[in-house]
């Protein structure tokens, strides 16, 4: 590759990565605005429904994940993040909970908590009528979530694009001394 090619090569390399770090850049920034309104709107619900009512008491024993990270390779081999939400079920508690056939008279017992699927919403731990303040809370920190996931995906970037830099700048000094 001549040394013309191979710098027209390094510039347009060294452009994409300042694209990218004035991108991670404004991501950062986003996901700072959105934390802090997150934690303030948290505020905002202890505030109005007591500090008593909104803390780590209220947790759920048992707790599930919401979203999952999922990782995939592209074809110039950058890993890439992304955000998926949790299903209400996944597909082996789709079936019957027993093998059996079940009597539908003399029904003695009670169905179980976990199949309600409106108790998988951290929301409810708080109780049934939570204030918009905890709902503003819990969205802008899934908001904050999806950018996390996206700063991720632009720093492997970022990392990728460094390191073909190093290696094209390697390439043009090796160019340079033979051809002085």
């Amino acid at each position: 590759m001549a040394a013309p090619d191979l710098r027209a090569e390094l510039d347009s390399l060294l452009l994409q990565l300042f694209q990218d770090l004035e991108e991670l850049e404004a991501k950062r920034a986003a996901l700072n605005a959105r934390v802090e309104e997150g934690w303030l709107s948290l505020s905002k619900a202890r505030y109005s429904m007591g500090a008593k009512s909104v803390g780590p008491l209220q947790y759920a024993s048992l707790m599930e994940p919401q979203v999952c990270v999922y990782t995939s390779e592209a074809q110039d081999g950058l890993q890439r993040l992304w955000l998926v939400r949790a299903s209400a079920q996944t597909p082996e508690e789709v079936g019957p909970r027993e093998a059996a056939l079940r009597r539908r008279k003399g029904l003695t017992r009670t169905p179980e908590p976990e199949s309600f699927p409106a108790l998988r919403d951290p929301l409810n731990w708080f109780g049934i009528l939570v204030p918009h303040s905890l709902r503003q809370a819990q969205a802008s920190f899934r908001e904050g979530l999806q950018l996390a996931a996206d700063m991720a995906t632009l720093q492997i970037r970022i990392d990728w694009g460094r390191s073909q830099l190093r290696g094209l700048q390697e390439k043009l000094k090796q160019l340079e001394p033979e051809s002085a």
